[in-house]
């Protein structure tokens, strides 16, 4: 019962981790697609430039990576109560 209760503290700490990461990612990279066109585009419409950029971040890799809050947690954990437990 104890192991289910860290396990859900865990889950529930790294979803907000993932969370403050993914709206602080969207916004440093909204905020480069705005000075980006006004530094160097002004043609067009600046919303849709800033929108269709959003687009291409979400479907990203730099976006896939935040999945990485997850994984590298939990297989380092694993990874330590394996070499504690079954390594001499």
């Amino acid at each position: 019962m104890a192991l289910l209760r860290v396990i859900f503290i865990g889950f529930i700490f790294l979803t907000i981790v993932y969370v403050v990461l993914s709206l602080y990612s969207r916004s440093v990279r909204r905020s480069k697609l705005a000075r980006e066109w006004d530094q160097e585009v002004r043609i067009g419409d600046r919303d849709a430039f800033i929108r269709e950029g959003m687009e291409d971040y979400d479907n990203s890799f730099r976006k896939k990576l935040l999945w990485g809050v997850y994984i590298v947690p939990v297989v380092l954990m694993i990874t330590i109560i394996y070499i504690t437990n079954f390594v001499n």
